[in-house]
């Protein structure tokens, strides 16, 4: 199986850990692919006529995209995709928060990166908003993340975490939400984490 992979991409870094979780990261060949929205990788096209990243080329030519079917696709015993219908539901309801919240990163990195002149306060002001907001609700709501073992939604949140880390120190998302900090730290000691740090080239 083909992965068009990225270093640094959360999404990327999603799969990866859900693949070593489930056994299946020695079957990935990565392919070193690159994404930006203001350009388009012919290669990765081919695959993805979305130019996004992950893209998985299956050994049967099938093309899966994006990280929730690919990683879906990955974990077909239900390793990190719960089968009871209100435990699922939970699973799939954080991965869409952790998701959610990537996605509002990614609008705000791209839009802090244009020249000054022509970027949008009131956009750079909402998506912060936004992001400050989704975090404290996940400090309020860490008390139920103590379920059995680790879900796609733990997987999904702490790539977000991560993702600020590596793009948005100056947040310092950890001040005040000191239960989602420690949540934080205890999933980044699991080997899947550990293995998929993010490294900006």
């Amino acid at each position: 199986m083909k992965l068009h992979w990225s270093p640094v991409s959360p999404y990327v870094r999603k799969v990866m850990i859900v693949a070593l979780e489930t056994g299946f990261a020695g079957r990935l060949e990565r392919v070193r692919s690159v994404a930006v929205m203001s350009e388009v990788n012919a290669s990765l096209s081919a695959d993805n006529p979305l130019n996004k990243l992950p893209t998985l080329v299956c050994d049967d030519g099938r093309v899966l995209f994006d990280s929730c079917v690919i990683c879906e696709f990955l974990d077909p015993e239900g390793i990190l995709h719960p089968r009871g219908f209100d435990a699922r539901i939970c699973a799939l309801r954080r991965q869409a928060f952790g998701d959610g919240l990537l996605d509002l990163l990614i609008l705000l990195r791209n839009e802090r990166n244009r020249p000054i002149p022509f970027q949008s306060p009131p956009h750079l002001s909402a998506w912060l908003t936004k992001a400050k907001n989704a975090l404290d609700r996940l400090e309020a709501e860490v008390p139920g993340f103590d379920h059995q073992g680790m879900d796609i939604g733990d997987v999904s949140i702490g790539c977000a975490l991560g993702y600020l880390d590596v793009r948005f120190a100056d947040m310092a998302w950890r001040e005040g939400r000191p239960m989602l900090d420690r949540w934080e730290a205890d999933i980044s000691r699991r080997s899947s984490f550990m293995q998929t740090v993010a490294v900006v080239e």
